[in-house]
């Protein structure tokens, strides 16, 4: 295993991944806002090079970032000069990457059917888009392939249809992965896909939800950032669009949405991880979601799927000001968490955007439920923070069997409450 691991630090270097040796993951507790304050000060050193996992919120939230060897020094000195409690969460993220890496070396292999797929194991882009192939052709009658669009360097953009005929039914939205380093996202909706195939005419509740609406699952929703992540960043989040005038690459997608655009909650600078982009639905991983939301007309949920914080948020995000479904939305949030935490006792804390994480502008849910799309919700998965983006692929099928009696309670409301 030693061995495994020189070699995996080796092939890192010949291969020009991005280093982590040294990095460490802080949680910081920001007991009142002068001291949420001070760390939005940091946030703002760029020499610094820090990656909030977690950012400054509401006193009383965890803060999570990832601090940089060069700078572990400074940055404790700081906390501590102002009296900022924070503890380590990860002491160095490279043995985590490198026990990541090991696992899918040790796992690597070519799948003959979706029966024999691995879904206990991280996959690449290739390995899943042929994941798709394989399942569309097993169930020829149930699962069709759309190419909704290109990404900025050229890759397609597909989605699975999931559906038993009929014609521009009403429909559920699930996407996964818009985040590109939310790994577990990824590999759940591999996990989804597959469970639609077998649970359609088996579970009844479920055959009964397919019987009356389609599904759409984008499973990989940022093509170009989740290629990178595997190739050279597995820490990687944006897009990877080229900004004129800025060395800096991306856009965050989840802030490039037409609701509060370019408002509080994002950033205009091209290098931070929430840059909002030149403008609204700049990028193309962003437009072709849009467009195929407005050519359809008829979503009826619409669900975003991130890791991490065990949470399911409900709009809005940009502003403070309640919803007109708040009550509805609320109520299923609730019912929606207890039905997750039935399977392995998970707990999600559930809410608007702005009142249980922070305020964000520019967000995917925020812009579907003022399209229309009542029930719109986002789910940030397992778990707390002990691993954070770097969840354990021991943990892949049991994020996924738990969303899943979540988004089957999403479902079967919808379908119950049709409008």
């Amino acid at each position: 295993m030693r061995g495994l691991l020189v070699l995996s630090a080796l092939l890192g270097v010949v291969l020009g991944k991005e280093d982590f040796v040294g990095h460490q993951v802080l949680r910081i507790f920001a007991a009142d806002e002068p001291e949420v304050q001070k760390v939005t000060e940091l946030e703002d050193l760029e020499h610094l090079q820090l990656d909030f996992w977690r950012g400054p919120a509401q006193p009383g939230s965890p803060i999570d970032v990832r601090v940089p060897f060069p700078s572990i020094q400074a940055v404790k000195v700081f906390l501590e000069a102002h009296g900022i409690k924070y503890t380590i969460m990860i002491e160095d993220l490279q043995s985590l990457l490198d026990e990541e890496q090991e696992q899918m070396f040790a796992f690597q292999a070519r799948a003959a059917s979706t029966d024999t797929f691995n879904y206990a194991t991280y996959h690449n882009l290739d390995e899943i888009y042929g994941f798709m192939d394989m399942l569309v052709a097993e169930n020829p009658q149930l699962v069709s392939k759309l190419h909704i669009g290109n990404t900025y360097e050229g890759r397609p953009i597909y989605v699975l249809k999931f559906s038993t005929g009929g014609n521009n039914r009403p429909a559920i939205w699930i996407d996964t992965g818009i985040h590109s380093r939310e790994w577990v996202t990824q590999a759940s909706g591999i996990w989804f896909a597959k469970k639609i195939t077998q649970d359609y005419g088996q579970d009844p509740a479920f055959t009964a939800i397919l019987n009356n609406m389609d599904i759409f699952l984008e499973i990989v929703t940022n093509p170009d950032g989740f290629a990178f992540t595997h190739s050279t960043n597995r820490l990687w989040r944006k897009t990877r669009s080229i900004s004129a005038g800025s060395a800096c690459v991306g856009v965050d997608p989840n802030r490039n949405w037409d609701a509060g655009f370019g408002m509080a909650g994002a950033s205009k600078n091209p290098c931070s991880e929430t840059y909002h982009g030149k403008f609204a639905n700049s990028e193309s991983e962003v437009k072709s979601i849009v467009d195929f939301v407005k050519n359809h007309g008829n979503i009826k949920a619409f669900i975003s799927i991130h890791s991490y914080s065990q949470l399911l948020l409900y709009p809005y995000g940009y502003k403070s000001e309640p919803t007109a479904d708040q009550a509805e939305l609320d109520q299923l949030a609730k019912s929606t968490v207890t039905a997750l935490a039935s399977l392995y006792g998970t707990k999600f804390k559930y809410g608007s955007i702005i009142t249980t994480i922070y305020r964000a502008s520019g967000g995917t849910i925020d812009w579907t439920y003022n399209q229309g799309i009542k029930y719109s919700y986002t789910f940030e998965l397992r778990d707390t923070g002990r691993y954070g983006f770097l969840l354990p692929a021991s943990q892949i099928i049991p994020t996924a069997q738990e969303t899943w009696l979540g988004l089957q309670t999403i479902m079967e409301h919808t379908l119950k409450h049709l409008y």
